[in-house]
């Protein structure tokens, strides 16, 4: 373990990515408040991780307002500061697009894109005020932000977004040492990617197993990134099971 006395919120860490990169962070000596709608899992990855009272659970709605107040203020005031945001949170809606109902939109944007948002306003709130000033915020854009899947109207419309919210986070935060960047991620082993490995639908309308990657390599890639001085920033990086049809025609 590197001894440092960093600080990291993940959103989403109670499952899949976010727990991934909440364990490889606290192994890499950070201290991390874990954010995710469900106690009992956060507490899971807390115990998981062996990390005592250098993990901190934090039940977090960051579609709320309020609850991503209160994340970053239960931050503040155990860790003192902080180092690292990774905007993981996320959720879909699959299904043909004319059938996705008003609510399941609102859904998908509240939390991808809308979440991500106020948790990136509270990050600059607290990095530009810390002494020593700034931070880096990472988000998680996923390969949906360059490349749709069908029926995904939602999800990919949110990670498109995230782009432009990346990018204005980081022109944005240069004036107060705070660097922005984006992880596109395609196809690791999580809860969510099991279906890859029976068969999933292609965009000529085929289903067809798809290959996944270890999601160690994805939260290893996050600790690069968090782990360069502010003065040097990975702007975007695409982290991708080397097989899956996404570069060219598949």
């Amino acid at each position: 373990m590197i001894s440092h006395n960093k600080v990291a919120i993940v959103t989403g860490a109670g499952t899949g990515i976010g727990k991934g990169v909440a364990l490889a962070l606290l192994k890499d000596g950070y201290r991390v408040a874990l954010a995710g709608r469900r106690l009992e899992l956060l507490e899971k990855t807390a115990a998981e991780s062996g990390a005592g009272a250098r993990a901190l659970a934090i039940p977090t709605d960051v579609s709320n307002p309020e609850s991503v107040r209160l994340l970053f203020t239960k931050t503040r005031d155990t860790f003192r500061r902080l180092d690292l945001l990774f905007n993981n949170a996320g959720t879909s809606a699959p299904g043909l697009l004319e059938d996705v109902s008003f609510e399941q939109w609102q859904a998908v944007v509240d939390t991808n894109l809308t979440g991500a948002f106020l948790c990136t306003q509270e990050a600059f709130k607290l990095m530009k005020s810390q002494d020593p000033r700034g931070g880096r915020i990472i988000n998680n854009g996923s390969i949906s932000a360059h490349a749709p899947r069908p029926n995904s109207a939602p999800y990919t419309a949110t990670k498109h977004a995230i782009t432009g919210l990346t990018k204005s986070a980081s022109l944005d935060g240069r004036k107060y040492d705070i660097a922005c960047g984006q992880i596109d991620i395609g196809n690791a082993a999580t809860e969510r990617t099991t279906r890859f490995a029976t068969g999933t639908a292609q965009a000529n309308g085929s289903i067809a197993v798809e290959p996944l990657m270890d999601v160690e390599h994805v939260a290893s890639a996050v600790v690069y990134m968090a782990s360069l001085p502010l003065d040097t920033n990975v702007q975007f990086m695409t982290i991708m099971a080397t097989k899956m049809p996404f570069v060219g025609r598949g």
